[in-house]
């Protein structure tokens, strides 16, 4: 296995700062005529299984055999530190989920260029971001829901939007209960003392809390189902100063893509490396619910405007009318990434 190059938070971030803008003196240069030209791409990503493509991309050598130098860096905080990282050329790309932060910034004139959908939530089977209700709150049906205590991980996010669909599909609406901020790492610890009644919840916590018999779920995963997750975005500078790099990432990315919905999440192999960079058994990984990504990296644009509309009513966003993200979104380099990774395919 190729050794991993992952930094985590803090001083790596500011590392990976200092090392792109080295990289990238002489701003005034034309693009790059070919991604071997381009300096290295930052990404930056968390340790969950959404993101299993890029961690095959790189340990597989895809990045490498496409021409482009990939750093993968592991971070600590929320979408926003994406988004903020991403726009002020910190770090080079990202993947972040759509939320009240991606359009405001998008809005705000943030150098973000939106590239290829990251993951969303399955049609069917297991949900990987289920609604749990507490074993102690007696609740068996959402419509129990009404003035109960369920944890968010804030108010700007996919967490709120998911609870908000799962309320509804009851009849019921945020208003309805109490909502109370709770990181994902929080949600064992109050199901378990009882400050909460049910929880917003993210795979492999929402696993794990199940077997250890402090939640249930309450709904299938119809609720959701199709629901656009996350998001590839890129820093605009980079995107027109190399955009033959940023094609032969995303194509080496949907490489990967196209390898798991083959049969790679039962590969041995793959499950390794997977499994190395989200610090999951592989027994716990082939048994969680998954996200699942599209094969051309398509974006489900009604769904992302109906996130954007919810956010607009909650009073999360910073600006009157739309935020025009279809306007950053770079489908021409969508299009030629998808072509290389399809010809790539028929050719083996």
């Amino acid at each position: 296995m190729r050794t991993r190059r992952r930094l985590v938070g803090g001083l790596a971030l500011l590392a990976s700062a200092a090392l792109l803008t080295a990289c990238s003196a002489g701003g005034g240069e034309p693009a790059s005529e070919t991604a071997e030209d381009a300096p290295k791409i930052t990404f930056l990503y968390s340790p969950y299984a959404d993101y299993a493509p890029f961690f095959l991309a790189e340990e597989k050598g895809y990045f490498e055999d496409a021409g482009v130098d990939v750093e993968l860096i592991s971070k600590s905080g929320s979408s926003g530190e994406t988004y903020q990282q991403v726009s002020t050329g910190n770090i080079v790309a990202g993947g972040a989920t759509w939320g009240a932060g991606l359009f405001n910034a998008t809005k705000a004139g943030a150098s973000l260029s939106v590239i290829a959908s990251v993951s969303r939530i399955p049609e069917s089977g297991k949900n990987p971001s289920p609604l749990l209700a507490s074993e102690q709150s007696g609740i068996t049906e959402a419509e129990q829901l009404k003035g109960k205590k369920i944890g968010i991980p804030g108010d700007g996010g996919f967490g709120i939007y998911s609870v908000h669909l799962a309320l509804e599909s009851a009849g019921l609406s945020l208003d309805d209960v109490e909502l109370v901020n709770l990181s994902p790492g929080d949600i064992p610890p109050a199901l378990a003392n009882g400050s909460i009644d049910a929880t917003w919840s993210i795979e492999p916590i929402s696993s794990a809390v199940i077997a250890q018999g402090l939640a249930h779920e309450i709904l299938d995963v119809d609720y959701q189902a199709g629901v656009e997750l996350g998001a590839l975005v890129f820093n605009t500078d980079y995107v027109e100063k190399h955009p033959a790099a940023v094609v032969a990432f995303t194509s080496a990315y949907l490489k990967a893509v196209q390898e798991l919905a083959d049969g790679g999440w039962q590969d041995a192999d793959d499950q390794a490396v997977i499994a190395e960079y989200t610090d999951l058994p592989v027994e716990t990984l082939t048994s969680i619910g998954l996200t699942v990504q599209d094969p051309e990296g398509a974006i489900d644009w009604k769904d992302v405007a109906r996130q954007e509309a919810f956010f607009r009513d909650r009073g999360a966003l910073e600006f009157q009318g739309d935020s025009g993200i279809e306007q950053v979104f770079r489908a021409d380099l969508l299009e030629q990434a998808s072509a290389e990774a399809s010809s790539a395919a028929a050719s083996k």
